[in-house]
């Protein structure tokens, strides 16, 4: 009798996995058409943005839903305002560490020459430019196997984030009529490539022939990402012959309640909402702060304060260029460690 039970329960027990293999089978199918016919959708805006038919019908025909990339996308954090911010010592450590300086160095005096010329085109140090190589790629070594059209009209097609992912395929395809092979479109889960992490609309304006040989390839050549780089910080703003900022001793009685920024930033609001008052360089050492590892800059130029370890730590003084950092990526975390690597890699 208990091997008959046993037997029911197990044959309802299969029967209801094959019910639910059955079920998830027929849930694929139905996203992967409900994603077919989205190209079409994807195929009508490109077309009207000036894409080429003979670009779509080359690429729309091998895309297939990539779940992976929609798995990926969910799974980032989302940042509670309210949530408590960590120390940035952790960080550091595991940024500007030993090897990446090492390797930044090795890269910095290799392309010595190249990185003189872009410096002296377009007034961005060539340190930083280094320092973003290695913080995006580990100078190169890593950039991302997925496929850009799929990964991006898969996201496109999820609808999170649609506008900008259905944009960034669309860029994507342009960059197809413009020359970019398709087998070249490779990168990141989330559409960024090459040396600098471009996205497509960004490597549209941004991209630049480093070597001369008329193509902005920033997979295969390091004078094109640094190029690139270089190019992307002169646009944004970077002002030549001033550091990103530099670390302080911050005085014991200092009164952070005096500098306290009141305004709140359109983008990046928690970012931007640790970093103290604008006051000058003569008006910072007036009150009573000293550099830890460089002499003071111009008096005339403005700083922000941060303190990301808390009062009692190293804190840093941010000028405009930092600002041009946070453009490439918002995060403190993320534009300090490119600072301090950049220092790093040049001494």
């Amino acid at each position: 009798m208990l091997k008959t039970i046993l037997t029911r329960r197990s044959i309802a027990a299969l029967l209801a996995a094959w019910a639910c293999v059955a079920c998830s089978g027929a849930a694929v199918a139905q996203d992967e058409a409900g994603f077919q016919s989205y190209l079409q959708v994807l195929r009508r805006q490109a077309i009207a943005k000036g894409v080429s038919a003979r670009t779509l019908d080359q690429v729309l025909p091998t895309l297939t839903l990539n779940t992976r990339v929609i798995e990926l996308d969910r799974a980032q954090p989302e940042a509670s305002p309210n949530a408590p911010v960590p120390n940035f010592a952790p960080y550091r450590l595991s940024h500007v560490d030993a090897s990446r300086i090492g390797r930044g160095r090795t890269a910095y005096l290799a392309q010595r020459g190249r990185l003189e010329r872009i410096e002296r085109e377009l007034g961005v140090p060539e340190s930083i430019m280094v320092a973003i190589w290695g913080h995006e790629t580990s100078y190169g070594a890593v950039m991302g196997n997925f496929d850009l059209p799929r990964a991006l009209a898969s996201l496109a097609y999820e609808g999170r984030r649609r506008d900008l992912f259905a944009g960034e395929f669309i860029a994507a395809m342009q960059m197809v009529d413009r020359g970019v092979p398709v087998y070249q479109l490779k990168g990141s889960w989330a559409g960024a490539f090459g040396g600098p992490q471009f996205l497509p609309s960004v490597y549209l304006r941004l991209a630049r022939d480093g070597d001369g040989d008329g193509r902005s390839d920033i997979w295969n050549s390091d004078a094109d990402t640094l190029a690139s780089i270089g190019n992307y910080f002169s646009n944004a703003g970077w002002r030549a012959g001033q550091p990103w900022g530099l670390a302080v001793n911050v005085p014991a009685a200092f009164d952070r309640s005096a500098v306290t920024n009141r305004l709140v930033s359109p983008r990046c609001p928690r970012v931007f909402a640790r970093h103290s008052q604008w006051k000058t360089m003569a008006e910072w050492r007036a009150l009573g702060f000293s550099p830890q590892t460089r002499t003071w800059p111009d008096d005339r130029v403005l700083a922000t304060l941060i303190e990301p370890d808390g009062p009692g730590r190293t804190g840093y003084l941010l000028t405009g260029n930092y600002r041009v950092i946070l453009d490439y990526n918002c995060s403190n975390f993320y534009a300090l460690s490119v600072g301090l690597l950049a220092d790093a890699v040049e001494q």
